[in-house]
């Protein structure tokens, strides 16, 4: 028997086809509904997979990290077997006790933060900024008997009457006291170093802050059109080689460790070269320091270290007086001048009533230079001002205002009444100390990083941030652009250092590019339509691992010399561009250099709170 009644049966088709109609919209209804579904389960599948690839990113970036920091303990190992044979070599002869350098600073506790292009660059050669995980650990003093000349003072203020000093400096020697430690600057913070490519070492984070919180860039003035110049971080220099506590342990067994490897062929890098690895004759080490010789060249100079000079803060720069008796420092809010012969303090020259434009409590002194006659020391500072101490009175003579941006970089005219300046706002200033004027103000379109006069005066360089180097002539009050260096053979970063050689006919430049230029100036110099652009490049002089902050040129003009970020200062041959020495001094950046001008002697000054002495001579 049917379920349903006839009538129905009879009427089915029409109620078929609404049943059949309703499905369908089901049907659809539930397809549409998987569909909505589905496309939101592919949503949610693409959005794991970028986080799982986002995933793969972090642990290959961590894997990339251990694989660096195994590399520099590997690194610090090689280095600590080669100090404990040093030990046990200094142990068994003559008696002697093995010197021990100071202590390694620990590494960091991150990586170093990487900062983004376009945050201006050259604020943070002296930045003064401690980035918290960043800062090892302090520096401990080492025993007396490894000091180089007296015990530095204990902290000290601004006028304080020292040992003979220049003319005039006639005050009764200053009691020694207890060293102070060293104070966290901004140069401490290292970093570890990881595998080689092509014979060069990882590269360092590109960049740093300016000294003390808050620290504008140099370059464009604030309300300047285009991009802010690049901006370093608190340089962080490489691991040292040789720097670690002696430890008395047996030497290594090299023949079952498979003995030393043989040294690399690296050109001018001789940073890359292990120490354990040098020959003798082409390494020298010191208690704390040592130099190892190109053996691709033949050896001709000996260095030494004559006098270490603890600073509180770190020394943005070192400038020697034209007699060579005296070496001048600069640091925070106060620049300094020391004997040459027995590495003694004899003046302090701060401006108590100066003060941090920006409100805080650093006022670096970014340069420093004596006058002709040693009468008087130019420091320029973050405060923007120009002063120029007499310095048998440590008193003020002048000062100059009127540049809007830190000054970088000062330089006397042999004159002995003018003097230059470089300044974060695009400007060269010439100032003349007789009349207390301004007598001209060059303006380039961006930051200016240092200055120097050619040695008959005639001519005045520059370099900037804009990777270029300017030259102007000087004829009386009438100052002339006469050369432009820069283009495909020119600098490809900015500039940081320039220095003209003795005969004035040449000039070195140093670059963040991690290169030294040596140009050949034109001639004839200037032309009715401008600048004959006749300079060009030489020379261009490869091997440092990092920025080039700081070149010079001896006053035989046989070597230039260069300080990098690296740590290191080279001697380089300009007649051949290759690399003579490279020395390992510093615990941080080297941030400036100086030949004496009576030759034999170089200073240096480093982030690592240092000034030293060196000698140089021939062999």
């Amino acid at each position: 028997m049917s379920m349903y009644p006839h009538q129905q049966r009879m009427g089915g088709p029409p109620s078929n086809q609404a049943r059949l109609n309703e499905l369908l919209d089901q049907i659809r209804a539930e397809f549409d509904s998987q569909l909505r579904q589905s496309g939101e389960f592919e949503h949610q599948i693409a959005a794991q997979v970028s986080e799982m690839q986002l995933v793969r990113e972090k642990v290959y970036a961590m894997e990339q990290t251990h694989m660096t920091l195994k590399q520099k303990y590997e690194e610090e190992l090689s280095v600590l077997r080669h100090q404990l044979a040093e030990a046990t070599r200094g142990k068994g002869s003559v008696g002697q006790p093995a010197m021990s350098g100071p202590p390694q600073h620990a590494g960091p506790s991150q990586q170093p933060p990487s900062i983004a292009p376009g945050n201006g660059l050259f604020s943070g050669i002296m930045s003064g900024g401690n980035q918290a995980g960043l800062a090892p650990p302090q520096q401990q003093q080492p025993p007396p008997h490894q000091q180089h000349g007296p015990p530095q003072e204990a902290q000290m203020g601004p006028q304080h009457q020292m040992a003979q000093g220049p003319p005039g400096l006639n005050g009764p020697p200053h009691p020694s006291a207890q060293q102070q430690q060293p104070q966290q600057g901004p140069y401490q913070q290292p970093y570890p170093q990881g595998h080689m490519s092509n014979g060069m070492g990882p590269q360092p984070p590109q960049s740093t802050a300016s000294p003390g919180p808050g620290r504008r860039p140099i370059g464009r003035p604030p309300n300047g059109v285009g991009p802010a110049t690049p901006q370093i971080n608190t340089p962080v220099p490489y691991p040292p080689n040789a720097q670690s506590p002696q430890i008395n342990q047996p030497t290594p067994d090299h023949a079952r460790m498979g003995g030393p490897r043989p040294p690399q062929a690296v050109g001018n890098a001789l940073g890359e070269l292990e120490p354990d690895n040098v020959a003798p004759h082409n390494k020298k080490t010191g208690s704390d320091w040592y130099a190892i010789f190109n053996p691709q060249v033949q050896r001709v100079l000996d260095v030494d270290l004559i006098h270490s000079l603890q600073h509180d803060s770190v020394v943005c720069c070192v400038r020697f007086s034209q007699d060579g008796k005296y070496v001048a420092t600069g640091c925070n809010r106060s620049a300094q001048i020391f004997d040459v012969t027995t590495g003694e303090k004899v003046c302090v020259l701060e401006d108590q009533s100066a003060s941090d434009p920006m409100g805080g409590t650093d006022l670096y002194i970014r340069s420093v230079c004596f006058s002709p006659d040693g009468r008087f020391l130019a420091t320029g500072a973050e405060d923007k001002i120009i002063r120029v101490w007499e310095i048998a009175t440590r008193t003020i003579r002048c000062h100059f205002t009127g540049h809007e941006q830190d000054i970088y970089s000062l330089d006397f005219a042999r004159d002995g009444r003018t003097i230059a300046s470089g300044s974060g706002d695009r400007t060269v200033r010439l100032w003349d100390i007789d009349q207390n004027l301004n007598t001209s103000t060059l303006t380039i379109e961006d930051g200016v990083t240092t200055v120097a006069f050619s040695p008959d005066t005639q001519f005045v360089a520059a370099g900037s941030l804009d990777k270029s180097v300017r030259v102007w002539s000087i004829d009386g009050s009438a100052v002339t652009l006469v050369e432009r260096l820069e283009g495909p053979d020119g600098h490809q970063d900015s500039v940081y250092s320039v220095a003209f050689s003795p005969n004035g006919k040449d000039l070195v430049s140093g670059s963040l590019d991690k290169t030294i230029k040596m140009w050949e100036l034109g001639a004839p110099r200037a032309t009715r339509d401008g600048p004959s652009r006749g300079g060009k490049c030489i020379k261009t002089f490869e091997g440092h691992r990092d920025f080039v902050l700081s070149v010079a040129m001896t006053p035989d003009a046989n070597w230039v010399l260069s300080g990098s970020k690296d740590r290191g200062v080279q001697f380089w041959d300009p007649r051949t561009g290759t690399t003579q020495l490279m020395l390992q001094g510093h615990k941080n950046s080297v941030i400036s250099v100086a030949p004496s001008p009576l030759g034999s002697y170089f200073a240096t000054g480093s982030g690592d709170n240092k000034a030293r002495i060196w000698s140089y001579r021939p062999i």
